[in-house]
């Protein structure tokens, strides 16, 4: 779907369309916390996009209200009416589609090879993208191709409303132009690696054997010598199963007040918990705290138990231990605040 949060707000309330407009949290003035949810085509062409900070998204809109642009409009980000879109969404998908697999509250594939050829499957795509559109009224891009990657890469090409047929043989010069990002897996990280090995896209990236990519990026870079070349073998899972149940929480003030932290924590806690309950788990192995200080430097720890454990006092131990660093020099040397933490549990059971 396209922009799909703002598209919602834009067809529900008629005064938000045309003008740029921000789905999420409140800027307050420039000093609100949090992040933009999503962000509609005119707001995304003064540099706002999804998880800008809040903050920024507000400075960029006023940077352009002073150059005499129109300024942004904020709303709150609805989920629940969301959510019940995305389900009248997925119904007409399946209409036509009979084996999907949704891979977000906006997204997802197909399995279309019953069409048996790619000029039935795009005309197929158009008549599923004029349903959405005729009953929703939203717009939805597609991308065709042999795999979920070149598929998913093919659906942002011409955003939005838009359709991109990738063919098989086409896959690689289809890649190769394209930047670093454009590959998932690819972060900024990863890309600033790569550049220092003379790699600025796709094509570059050819120029590194299996061996040397292996060497620099251990087991994910055999994966993207794969990816490159078009090649994806994940299949599609009509059934996807829940593989971690996460909570986070991003504080009105920088702190290190360890009661605020510590009260905090213990509400994360509670809440993913109760959500292991709610998907029908029993346990869990691994958990995972992420923190992210005031200048946005984020870091995860993980430990991963010996035994199963589904208690509260299990997870409150093992997230306490894995906090305490952060409050001294181990993992907090310059004493930063933190903006953000984050719980989730992971091996479910």
């Amino acid at each position: 779907m396209d922009a799909f949060f703002a598209a919602i707000e834009e067809r529900d309330t008629p005064a938000l369309r045309g003008i740029p407009l921000v789905v999420g949290a409140d800027p307050l003035g420039g000093k609100g916390r949090g992040v933009v949810s999503t962000s509609n085509y005119l707001a995304r062409a003064y540099g706002i996009h999804s998880a800008t900070p809040i903050s920024m998204a507000w400075r960029l809109s006023e940077a352009a209200r002073r150059a005499g642009r129109p300024a942004v409009t904020f709303v709150s980000v609805d989920m629940p009416k969301y959510a019940r879109v995305s389900e009248e969404i997925m119904g007409i998908v399946k209409r036509f589609i009979p084996v999907v697999e949704q891979a977000s509250i906006d997204e997802t594939y197909g399995d279309l090879s019953f069409t048996e050829c790619y000029r039935t499957a795009a005309a197929l795509a158009r008549e599923v993208k004029a349903a959405i559109h005729a009953e929703s009224r939203l717009t939805a891009s597609a991308g065709i191709g042999p795999n979920k990657l070149i598929a998913k890469i093919a659906s942002g090409m011409s955003k939005p409303d838009g359709l991109t047929v990738v063919c098989e043989e086409e896959s690689e010069s289809f890649l190769a132009p394209l930047p670093l990002r454009a590959i998932p897996g690819i972060g900024p990280k990863t890309e600033v690696l790569l550049s220092q090995h003379g790699c600025t896209c796709v094509q570059d990236m050819k120029s590194l054997t299996i061996s040397q990519l292996d060497a620099l990026l251990g087991k994910r870079g055999v994966d993207l010598h794969e990816k490159i070349r078009g090649r994806d073998s994940t299949p599609l899972e009509e059934y996807a199963a829940i593989k971690s149940i996460s909570e986070q929480h991003t504080f009105d003030a920088d702190t290190l007040d360890s009661r605020r932290l510590l009260s905090e924590l213990e509400l994360l806690g509670k809440g993913v918990m109760d959500r292991l309950q709610q998907e029908g788990f029993q346990s869990f192995r691994t958990v995972v705290l992420t923190v992210r200080f005031a200048d946005f430097k984020t870091i995860s720890r993980a430990h991963t138990l010996a035994e199963p454990a589904g208690e509260m006092a299990t997870l409150r131990r093992e997230i306490l231990r894995l906090l305490m660093p952060f409050l001294d020099r181990r993992e907090n040397p310059r004493h930063q605040l933190i903006r953000l933490l984050g719980v989730r549990v992971e091996k479910l059971m």
